[in-house]
C-alpha cells in the first residue's frame, strides 16, 4: 500500500525476544520438533525469505508490550511504563 504513494520502505523489523522461534525462522530445514508449527509460522518464514520483515532479538527486560500482557510487580511496571514516556497524573 505504501509504494502506492511512492513511499519506499526498506524490510520492516519486528523484535522479539525468543532465540528459538528467530532460529527456527531463518534455518530453512524442517527438524522434528518443527514440523507441527502452525501455519502462520510458515508464512513469517516466507515473508523473511521475500524480505518483507525481518526479526531482531530484543532482551526480555526491554520488552515494552509486557506491561499489556503481563501480572507486574510495581517496580517492573513503573520502569515499563516510563519506557513507553506515560507519567502519572494526579488528581
Amino acid at each position: 500500500m505504501l509504494e502506492e504513494y511512492n513511499v519506499m520502505q526498506g524490510a520492516m523489523t519486528l523484535y522479539c525476544d525468543n532465540l528459538s522461534a528467530i532460529n527456527i525462522s531463518k534455518n530453512l530445514v524442517q527438524h522434528s520438533r518443527t514440523k507441527h508449527i502452525d501455519i502462520r509460522h510458515h508464512f513469517i518464514r516466507e515473508l523473511i525469505e521475500e524480505k518483507v520483515i525481518s526479526l531482531e532479538h530484543l532482551s526480555t527486560n526491554k520488552e515494552l508490550t509486557d506491561i499489556f500482557t503481563k501480572a507486574l510487580d510495581a517496580t517492573r511496571f513503573e520502569s515499563l511504563r516510563s519506557s513507553l514516556g506515560l507519567c502519572v497524573i494526579d488528581k
